[in-house]
């Protein structure tokens, strides 16, 4: 698993690179260019939701342990 240092500066070469592709595109239009934005966009998203992810686990704790607690929780309330 990748650490939220790791992710951020995946995120900010990439968010560089979208920039210089966004300055190319004003300069042109360019299919190609366009495409490629397009594909870092989807690999932004996808990389914010990683982070997110990661985020949350590290708050809270595995997701598998979080379910497993609210069952044991809900059971008990039954239970009473």
């Amino acid at each position: 698993m990748r650490t939220l240092d790791e992710i951020h500066e995946e995120i900010e070469g990439l968010s560089e690179e979208r920039t210089e592709l966004w300055h190319r595109l004003s300069d042109r239009h360019d299919p190609d260019v366009r495409a490629e934005i397009h594909a870092i966009d989807a690999r932004l998203e996808r990389l914010w939701d990683e982070h997110r992810t990661l985020r949350a686990r590290l708050r809270f704790g595995d997701r598998d342990s979080i379910v497993a607690r609210a069952r044991v929780e809900e059971r008990l309330e039954r239970a009473a």
